[in-house]
């Protein structure tokens, strides 16, 4: 791994598992000073304490990033503990798949929270910080269903990985002189995020779809790692990865 990411610190959103804990385990093998942020206590805890074994250094912080007042006391200890903020990746998601004509608002709701309001609570939170230091890197994570409208069942989910696209986008063009921007949109990937539908049926036909085209979460790490660790001047804004085998 590059020396350009040696040292940095990286907080990193629904690192708990999938994504968020490959990509943890990922940049700290390679130098970086991860935080790992997420609500499950007892998991980020035994992640840390791994990563610690391997000669590696992080911390564990618990998050709900549907709470504003959570994710702003997780920047300002983040920098309190390590002196700076360098890469945040906004990774906490959720995908609810069911038609719509169920109308299962609870989980419409809470995608929008997670997804999209979590996301824009950790740009807020991390803004101030990188504004300060004239660096920093927002990585987000968005999802082939940002780029092409995963239905039927997908929709609300779609809805807002494409937000997340729109956003990271528009702060792109605000901020880009002087904090690089990246989204990443991930195909199926390895991890607990398609289980997050309450509708049978549904999750069946979700498991089934994953069960023939996936790939692991240390792939997605690979990739947010190579945005991250190149030169300043470079910023990597868009990469879209799925397995070889997956249509959509």
């Amino acid at each position: 791994m590059d020396q350009n990411i040696t040292g940095k610190v990286v907080v990193i959103t629904g690192a708990s598992s999938g994504i968020g804990e490959a990509t943890a385990r990922h940049l700290a093998a390679g130098g970086a000073v991860v935080a790992l942020a997420a609500r499950r206590t007892d998991k980020l805890a035994a992640i840390v304490a791994e990563i610690a074994a391997a000669g590696g250094k992080a911390k564990a912080y618990t998050v709900d990033v549907t709470r504003k007042e959570q994710v702003d006391e997780l920047v300002a200890d983040v920098v309190a503990d390590f002196g700076r903020l360098d890469v945040i990746v906004n990774n906490a998601g959720l995908m609810a798949i069911a038609p719509m004509s169920q109308r299962r608002t609870d989980e419409w709701d809470r995608m929008i929270d997670i997804n999209v309001k979590g996301l824009l609570y950790g740009i807020a939170a991390a803004l101030p910080v990188f504004e300060r230091q004239g660096s920093g890197h927002v990585v987000n994570i968005s999802s082939v269903a940002g780029i092409k409208v995963f239905s039927p069942g997908g929709t609300v989910y779609s809805g807002t990985k494409f937000a997340v696209r729109a956003i990271s986008e528009g702060l792109r063009h605000e901020v880009g002189r002087t904090i690089r921007v990246t989204t990443i949109e991930p195909g199926a990937v390895e991890s607990e995020l398609k289980l997050g539908s309450s509708d049978a049926a549904s999750r069946a036909a979700l498991e089934e779809f994953y069960r023939t085209s996936q790939i692991p979460a240390s792939s997605i790490a690979r990739a947010i790692a190579y945005a991250i660790e190149q030169p300043a001047d470079v910023d990597v804004n868009e990469i879209v990865l799925r397995p070889t085998s997956q249509d959509f």
